[in-house]
């Protein structure tokens, strides 16, 4: 068997900038397993598969370790695979995935995701986490990520995570987002996975749906950008909507090939 697949940075203008994303085309499903093989193999923060039956275009995510809920990066990455190289006509894409129908359209040169707000309420700290940080969070909330909100985006920029105590714990299927007002955006994040292969996720689409309405109450605004301060960096213009986020980004093909399964 031989299945298409295309490697995309996604949330970049720039080849080794963003997050990278396999996305793998399928004509019918194949079994759990073999799906989680292929993304172990493929080594990569997220491997998106769909299936395109005409106007219903299934979509599921998987990281080297599990299958995700929600993955924002893998989804603007297929929208760009769909769009640029396959030739996909409809000016909106709709995906069906486990959180429900998720929405893509181009506007302005960039991929503009309709995702379900996930707002994060206050709660406390697990102690595998607060023994992993160096400095402690002015606030701690949880929606499926724990996000931790610092005082300034030095404050993120200089996070250190000790990797074996925080892999002490687990968060199925989150992570831990730290946050912070930034210098030359609206709001600064990085994110953390316990216990995965891959430990500080580049862009994180999925935690800026609680990012983002948490940043908008704050900042009383609707539109913001946004920086995930990782090595790889990624940038992501947010609107907050009444129970939805737009995320919009740009992405770049890396390579196109084949699978041999």
């Amino acid at each position: 068997m031989t299945l298409n697949y295309y490697q995309i940075d996604a949330f970049t203008d720039k080849i080794f900038g963003g997050n990278p994303a396999k996305v793998v085309q399928l004509n019918t499903w194949l079994e759990d397993r073999l799906l989680q093989n292929i993304a172990r193999e493929n080594s990569v923060d997220a491997t998106a598969f769909f299936v395109n039956s005409g106007d219903v275009i299934e979509l599921r995510w998987f990281t080297p370790d599990l299958e995700l809920d929600l993955c924002g990066h893998a989804t603007l990455a297929t929208a760009h695979v769909l769009k640029t190289i396959l030739g996909y006509d409809n000016t909106k894409i709709t995906f069906y995935t486990k959180s429900g129908p998720l929405y893509v359209h181009v506007e302005k040169n960039m991929y503009v995701m309709d995702l379900p707000q996930r707002n994060p309420l206050k709660t406390e700290l697990p102690d595998f986490i607060k023994a992993s940080l160096n400095k402690q969070p002015k606030e701690i909330l949880k929606s499926r990520d724990y996000i931790l909100v610092y005082e300034n985006e030095n404050d993120v920029r200089n996070i250190k995570i000790d990797k074996n105590k925080f892999d002490q714990g687990n968060i199925d299927p989150g992570g831990v987002a730290v946050t912070a007002r930034g210098n030359d955006s609206d709001f600064v994040s990085r994110f953390f996975i316990p216990q995965a292969t891959i430990f500080e996720d580049p862009v994180t689409g999925s935690a800026h749906a609680s990012l983002i309405p948490y940043w908008s109450h704050v900042l009383n605004k609707k539109e913001m950008t946004a920086i995930q301060l990782s090595a790889r960096k990624g940038k992501l213009f947010c609107t907050s909507k009444k129970d939805r986020v737009l995320i919009a980004g740009k992405a770049k093909t890396y390579s196109e090939g084949t699978l041999r399964i």
